[in-house]
């Protein structure tokens, strides 16, 4: 079957940690985050060719024995109807699967973990859940219904999982994180991003002067008090 794989990373140790995997990237998103570095995924998917699942599975053959995991990115892969049948195909190399979500899909995300297609969930929350400050920051709208079911298949321990955030100056301050932190109170895993001004989707963001690593680290602090582990990924 034609997949719609539009980028491939073949050797990794920053996408899951503890482990070497490849990346499959699969485009189109129902977000428009300004702050978004895959933006060829979100708003040049034209421009971009479709790489054969059989092509990253020669590679896989091959690298038996050393890549032992794979992560599908995006772009948001919870859009794609196939995602299942890929996740079956990919599942059959013996491989260990960790999805890239923004968690607005929550029925799939419990029926991939149903089928078992999935080892790990990283998932994007990108705001205080509260809809007119979720769309202010993702450019789009959203339903924080579905995000917050989402949240809660992942606190109900159903897969291994961590939550995450990418903390932008501008859009979100030491308040907006103790907000979120909250909401995933009791959360195993909770990762604070470092943002990067380098090739976002909205090109002015490239203006924008990061947070020090001693700010976030002070915000993972405070965090700390609701989640069990909050830490910062970038700086």
């Amino acid at each position: 079957m034609a997949y719609q794989i539009k980028g491939f990373n073949p050797h990794t140790f920053i996408d899951w940690e503890g482990k070497l995997a490849s990346v499959i990237y699969l485009p189109g998103c129902n977000f428009r985050c300004p702050f978004c570095h895959t933006k060829d995924l979100v708003s040049g998917i034209d421009t971009l060719s479709n790489i054969p699942l059989e092509q990253i599975e020669r590679f896989l053959d091959q690298k038996k024995g050393w890549i032992d995991s794979i992560v599908i990115g995006g772009g948001e892969p919870t859009l794609h109807n196939d995602l299942a049948q890929l996740l079956t195909e990919l599942k059959n190399y013996g491989l260990l699967v960790k999805l890239d979500t923004n968690g607005t899909r929550p029925d799939v995300l419990g029926n991939l973990l149903s089928a078992k297609l999935v080892d790990y969930i990283a998932m994007d929350v990108k705001a205080p859940l509260v809809k007119e400050k979720y769309e202010q920051v993702v450019k789009a709208e959203a339903d924080i219904a579905a995000v917050e079911a989402s949240i809660q298949l992942l606190l109900s321990g159903a897969v291994k999982y961590e939550f995450r955030t990418t903390v932008v100056p501008t859009l979100l301050d030491r308040r907006d994180i103790l907000q979120i932190a909250r909401r995933l109170a009791g959360a195993k895993r909770y990762v604070l991003q470092q943002f990067s001004p380098k090739n976002t989707l909205d090109e002015s963001m490239s203006d924008i002067k990061p947070y020090s690593f001693e700010e976030l680290k002070y915000m993972a602090q405070l965090a700390n008090e609701f989640v069990k582990n909050c830490f910062v990924r970038g700086a």
